[in-house]
């Protein structure tokens, strides 16, 4: 989405003429390679097909085409920096301003309603995906930088924000936050997550949590998270915040292994790549 801005330089009619374009482009690529696939026969998919794992697949057989199977699959567009595209259109994101908001809305809809109307022209199961962005969150960014430059809150670091989320860097009550992104989940019917970040594990006061789920609730989430940070001793096993890579306990040398929720997963921290651990270190915490 931040591209579409970028090219569109301000003009909004253009931007919604770009949206359309790529989204139909889209659409038109995800036909054409599920045309492609349909072709393969049983035995070019042995493990998947082969072994009846896909739904009808049971019935075809070695030398069957594979349509009938995948037919009852999806096809899905997704989307990355809603945040960015609207600092570019309007000068703020949908956290700073209620114009900004309701723009956003009206782009996620109407992507959803042209992903709809594609599920109808094809018979076909086309859905859309607020997409996490592991890898091109930081190599879209990337690109854009070395064609338009360094520019403030879009370019000028290493990532581009997932989906509708509000910037992680925001300075944001975790209750605004869930009511902002909480507007966005029903557009994505093929996948969302929306999280408040906590400063430390909720386990003294399990009804800051019950108070965050249910406001998750009210805001109509599919997919909600919270977040806080667990660090593991890999030698005594300790688990608890801890600063530094040595062990309190048992005193080990870089021995610390740090779980965070990165794109939806709980990983360790080492396997990030340069852009997420980037959006790691930039995350404020919401309460």
């Amino acid at each position: 989405l931040p591209r579409l801005a970028l090219e569109a330089k301000g003009n909004m009619a253009k931007f919604w003429e770009n949206l359309e374009h790529i989204t139909i482009l889209t659409i038109e690529q995800l036909y054409e390679r599920y045309v492609i696939q349909s072709n393969l026969k049983v035995f070019d998919m042995p493990f998947l097909m082969g072994q009846g794992l896909y739904l009808d697949s049971e019935k075809l057989s070695p030398t069957d085409r594979i349509e009938s199977a995948i037919i009852h699959g999806t096809l899905s567009l997704g989307f990355i920096g809603l945040a960015e595209t609207l600092t570019l259109l309007t000068g703020k994101n949908h956290a700073d301003s209620a114009d900004s908001l309701k723009l956003g809305e009206e782009i996620i809809a109407r992507m959803r309603q042209l992903v709809d109307q594609a599920g109808v022209s094809y018979n076909l199961n086309y859905t859309f995906l607020a997409t996490p962005a592991e890898g091109i969150a930081g190599r879209f960014t990337t690109i854009d930088r070395a064609i338009y430059g360094e520019i403030l809150n879009v370019t000028d670091k290493e990532f581009y924000t997932n989906s509708y989320h509000v910037p992680v860097y925001t300075e944001i009550n975790a209750f605004n936050k869930i009511q902002i992104e909480g507007r966005f989940h029903k557009y994505c019917n093929a996948g969302h997550i929306s999280y408040v970040e906590l400063a430390a594990p909720p386990n003294e006061n399990v009804t800051v949590a019950e108070k965050l789920i249910d406001a998750m609730i009210e805001a109509d989430f599919g997919y909600g998270g919270i977040n806080f940070p667990l660090d593991h001793c890999k030698s005594c096993g300790f688990t608890a915040i801890i600063p530094n890579e040595d062990c309190p306990v048992c005193k080990d040398k870089n021995c610390i292994r740090r779980v965070r929720r990165i794109t939806g997963y709980l990983s360790t921290v080492d396997r990030f790549n340069s852009a997420k651990l980037a959006e790691l270190n930039a995350r404020k915490k919401h309460l």
